[in-house]
């Protein structure tokens, strides 16, 4: 995709999320690779409401800034999922949505695999989400918690902070992040009550036949 056209689906989408409640204020950061290898990302205190294409920060493919606004302070997070997916990685989308933080200050939530099963679109498009430990905005350990998995995850939930989603494209990012977003709200809809979940085969089979 050119840079005129990204820069463009970069602010069409998070708009989308903005006016759906998906992320709120100045809340949440998206990046995006070029077909250079270079990187379009949300500034600093932005709203996803109110970009400007034009104001995009703008990486080139050694990681340098050359142009648009100060970029976002969540870039250890960004650098870390391109630099362990490699390929896999087009875009990463960060937000602090309601029920997927919510779900993370339960005591007894799955580190290893914060979303319950409820559900097939879950697994298929995220796989097992890995909840990481309360890091504060900015932190470069939240980078260095990214790079200790290995590539093992796409997503991973930062404790009572919120979601962070790395995929091909930024449309198919954003979808696998509103798809963990509705997970959590079912789960946390659910919590406490008799439920009749995903079998462990069920699982396994969609597990083999997609892949997050």
């Amino acid at each position: 995709m050119r840079e005129v056209q990204l820069r463009e689906q970069i602010c069409l989408m998070a708009k989308s999320l903005y006016d759906r409640g998906l992320a709120h204020g100045s809340t949440g950061n998206i990046s995006a690779r070029l077909e250079d290898g270079g990187l379009l990302v949300t500034p600093t205190n932005s709203s996803f409401g109110f970009l400007d294409p034009a104001k995009l920060s703008h990486f080139d493919a050694k990681g340098q800034l050359i142009g648009g606004d100060k970029p976002t302070k969540e870039m250890s997070l960004h650098q870390a999922f391109y630099e362990t997916r490699g390929a896999k990685a087009g875009a990463v989308v960060h937000l602090h949505s309601h029920h997927s933080v919510a779900l993370s200050l339960f005591e007894d939530t799955d580190k290893d695999d914060f979303l319950p099963p409820l559900t097939p679109y879950p697994i298929m498009k995220l796989g097992k989400v890995k909840l990481l430990p309360f890091f504060a905005p900015g932190d470069a350990a939240m980078g260095e918690a990214i790079r200790d998995l290995a590539s093992a995850h796409s997503a991973v939930m930062l404790a009572n902070h919120g979601p962070v989603v790395a995929g091909s494209d930024i449309a198919s990012t954003i979808y696998a992040m509103e798809e963990l977003e509705a997970a959590a709200r079912l789960a946390i809809e659910t919590r406490g009550q008799s439920v009749r979940a995903l079998t462990t085969d069920q699982i396994t089979r969609l597990t083999a036949s997609f892949s997050a």
